[in-house]
């Protein structure tokens, strides 16, 4: 009886770590197959990074680029390859640092210039990740249509 017992929390800890919601997960390859199938179903042509994240420059804008720690305003509308809308600005805009935003806008902001627009489409590895936030389930693909207002 006592094996038994033992056996058995053997088998409720296994089970239970397998099921550990901090473990990450690796979702590359499924994010890079969402993207190219979502650019294709669109009709669409985006540049790709080495990191993976992807964009599409819609309006060139003048002026300089930011660089990885420019405070910029931008407005945007961050959505999923379903088009469900998950977060987006006011009119006016959004202020930030972009070191404190995800990698996906870090990176890929620089891009534009001021009076610029576009699109990113960040893979969840320079998203969220593989966990939940808010309304945004782990592993998820995120674009966001946006223009960059301003260089502050």
């Amino acid at each position: 009886m006592k094996k038994l017992a033992t056996a058995f929390m053997l088998l409720t800890l296994f089970v239970s770590c397998s099921l550990d919601k901090n473990e990450v997960v690796d979702y590359t390859a499924q994010n890079e197959q969402e993207i190219k199938d979502y650019l294709t179903k669109n009709n669409l042509s985006a540049k790709r990074t080495n990191s993976g994240l992807y964009y599409i420059i819609n309006e060139e804008g003048t002026g300089e680029h930011p660089t990885a720690t420019s405070n910029v305003t931008v407005i945007y509308k961050g959505y999923f390859t379903n088009g469900t809308v998950f977060d987006q600005s006011k009119p006016e805009g959004f202020t930030v640092g972009l070191n404190q935003v995800i990698k996906g806008w870090t990176e890929g902001i620089p891009y534009f210039k001021k009076g610029g627009s576009g699109v990113l489409l960040v893979p969840a590895h320079l998203g969220y990740g593989s966990f939940d936030y808010g309304p945004i389930p782990g592993g998820s693909v995120l674009l966001f249509d946006i223009k960059l207002v301003s260089i502050n």
